[in-house]
């Protein structure tokens, strides 16, 4: 795959044309944080059939389920071909370009809360707790990092679920979780406290619903960029849980299912990604055009055509990713760890750099709200630090190279 279809190109201008209509125009009060994502998610979805057609899709899946069919996600009619992967890819660039929170309060909801009960959840879980995400109806949380963890999620883990007769007992807390402050569903990471030593415990994955006694979800967390997406911390005292909300089928347990999601979530931020470097080079190319210095437009200057040909070789370079993605998944591979670590590693830093690049090419203005760029610099910060730092990549492609 070399570049979008046809049929690509007319998707890609109908999101685009509802982002100009629906999104733009409340820019200011998402990235101020007074205006929460979720309804314009929802109208996204309603506008170009995306809940109709999870609906649908979820309908078929469960009744094959019944009829004691797939009931782990892994048949051939249940994966993603590249025509699936390159329509769910456009819409992420396109948003990316104006509000990246709002790809994440949804790729968090969909991708990781809803893609993980529907991975490891049973029929009747799924049923419970699947569709209503999967439409966007209800807003989903993913909670696995700790205030003391940091990147080490998993053996740093410090939340406890302790077996009390037909139920378990959570206690903990979470931080950093996106839609956090909002979510009606939030799959919940913890250590099974059975007297083993804490690193080496099972790590149980539950399904939790707002309202829950000993539950407290807080309010959104100031923070750098990201001001779309919501992000909250958890606190669990006593908060009990049925063994209908664990989390049990699936091939392996807890730490497998996160490492799965890891996967998916890194391979996404190379979409993303694409959508600010393209915005941003976008944005510095009609401003080189027209900004004029000693009568003449800046454009005309070589340090700044040095500037705009470094973001068009990044462009190419991270469209070449997200285009290696789609063939993978229409060859029914998903990428390995150490692979979608490496798309993550290469496309945020990118990301980042031509962000900062644009902002400098702007100048002052740059510095500026009312430019944008400055917006997407600091949005695109947090590319190289969610789903494992720059640092924590480096780790998995190393230790994958040396494993070899």
């Amino acid at each position: 795959m070399i570049e979008w279809s046809d049929e690509d190109v007319m998707i890609r201008d109908a999101v685009r044309g509802w982002i100009d209509a629906e999104v733009r125009p409340n820019l200011d009060a998402l990235d101020a944080g007074e205006l929460p994502p979720y309804d314009l998610i929802r109208s996204l979805f309603k506008t170009f059939g995306m809940d109709e057609l999870a609906r649908s899709s979820f309908a078929s899946r469960i009744r094959r389920e019944h009829e004691g069919g797939d009931s782990d996600g892994d048949s051939g009619e249940d994966r993603p071909s590249g025509g699936n992967a390159a329509m769910n890819m456009l819409p992420i660039i396109e948003l990316c370009k104006v509000s990246p929170g709002l790809v994440t309060a949804m790729g968090v909801s969909l991708g990781l809360a809803a893609g993980t009960i529907m991975k490891r959840g049973t029929v009747e879980q799924k049923e419970r707790w699947g569709l209503d995400l999967l439409t966007m109806d209800k807003v989903g949380a993913w909670a696995i990092t700790e205030p003391n963890s940091g990147s080490d999620a998993f053996g740093g883990m410090q939340a406890t679920a302790r077996k009390a007769g037909d139920e378990y007992v959570l206690n903990g807390s979470k931080t950093f979780i996106t839609n956090g402050p909002y979510a009606d569903t939030i799959v919940f990471y913890c250590k099974l406290d059975d007297g083993e030593d804490p690193r080496d415990r099972e790590i149980l994955t539950f399904v939790l619903d707002r309202g829950m006694p000993g539950l407290d979800q807080s309010r959104p967390l100031r923070k750098m960029g990201l001001h779309s997406s919501p992000t909250g911390e958890l606190f669990l005292n006593d908060v009990r849980a049925g063994a209908d909300r664990l989390l049990t089928g699936g091939s392996g347990d807890g730490k497998e299912s996160a490492k799965q999601n890891f996967v998916t979530e890194r391979a996404g931020v190379a979409a993303m990604s694409l959508g600010v470097i393209e915005e941003c080079l976008k944005l510095s190319v009609d401003y080189a055009k027209k900004r004029e210095l000693w009568g003449q437009p800046i454009g005309d200057f070589q340090l700044i055509q040095l500037k705009l040909a470094k973001m068009e070789v990044a462009r190419i370079n991270v469209q070449n990713l997200v285009f290696r993605h789609i063939e993978m998944q229409r060859a029914g591979r998903a990428p390995t760890l150490a692979e979608a670590s490496a798309m993550k590693l290469y496309s945020a830093q990118a990301a980042g750099e031509v962000a900062m690049e644009a902002v400098q090419l702007f100048g002052g203005n740059g510095y500026m709200s009312e430019y944008r760029v400055e917006q997407l610099a600091r949005d695109a910060k947090s590319f190289q630090i969610y789903a494992g730092t720059d640092e924590i990549q480096v780790t998995h492609i190393a230790r994958d190279l040396l494993s070899r």
